[in-house]
């Protein structure tokens, strides 16, 4: 991790005016560790506790994840911050117990359904391929498969069925999703969480670990570049599996989730 200095050095224009200033971080590999399964994930009591801290100091604290809205509040299991998913596809409002779903979005779950249905076989089983619904994304994950190597060949054949169909595909760290040809990515769930408070906001953080989170580190910028924000800090989490691309365009890297749990003691 970067010395300590460094770090408070970085988060110094969130420390000096909290109440002016936005915390926002990715869930997996970011503040929960990469586990086997998707659905075993979840977020050191440790570090939650720290989260809801923050959350009490800070004037907007979100999780910007591509699990469905609802799937990443029960991982972090704090219901008063709010939750972008599906890469900027929900937004679930702090308090709120719907997430508004973008309607363009929303016009494909259908198509996105019937795809994965008819995609997925007793022969991916047999490989361990994992098959997750993310309403209008289909994912497939092959982590821990006995034979890792000819399960992501078959998801190879998956992702390029789901070309030949007319959809997008999108590469994560050992999973495939199967999205909607619409623009769909971190930065928009960004700038749609934010807007609300652009008149009260003058900095703001976002860590992640993974290239989804290089369009988080695009938007955030952006913001500063228009002048909506004075200060836009961009954090990376390092590890095996972590894009170099990340690392380097970032202001700052951490070492995995202790290290992010070093940087929300900082902000404290």
């Amino acid at each position: 991790m970067s010395p300590a200095a460094t770090l408070v050095e970085a988060l110094e224009p969130l420390r000096s005016d909290p109440s002016h200033s936005a915390v926002l971080l990715d869930i997996d590999g970011t503040l929960a560790p990469i586990v086997r399964h998707a659905t075993d994930a979840h977020v050191p009591e440790a570090t939650r506790t720290l989260l809801i801290e923050i959350a009490k100091r800070y004037r907007l604290v979100g999780c910007v994840s591509g699990r469905r809205a609802a799937s990443a509040r029960q991982v972090v299991a704090i219901g008063s911050i709010a939750y972008v998913g599906n890469h900027g596809g929900e937004l679930l409002r702090a308090g709120a117990t719907r997430p508004e779903v973008d309607p363009e979005l929303e016009a494909w779950a259908e198509r996105v359904h019937a795809f994965a249905a008819r995609i997925y076989t007793s022969e991916h089983q047999r490989l361990r391929v994992r098959s997750e619904d993310k309403y209008a994304i289909a994912a497939f994950h092959w982590r821990g498969a006995p034979d890792e190597d000819a399960a992501a060949a078959a998801v190879r054949e998956i992702a390029a069925r789901a070309e030949e169909a007319g959809l997008a595909v999108h590469w994560g760290r050992k999973v495939l999703e199967v999205r909607p040809p619409v623009v769909l990515d971190k930065s928009l769930g960004v700038t749609k969480l934010l807007s609300d408070e652009r008149s009260t906001l003058h900095a703001a953080l976002y860590v992640g670990d993974d290239t989804t989170d290089l369009d988080a580190f695009r938007g955030l910028r952006a913001l500063a570049q228009s002048g909506t924000l004075t200060h836009a800090v961009c954090v990376a989490v390092r590890s095996e599996e972590a894009p170099h691309e990340l690392i380097e365009q970032a202001d700052l890297a951490l070492d995995g989730p202790d290290g992010v749990r070093q940087l929300l003691e900082a902000l404290l």
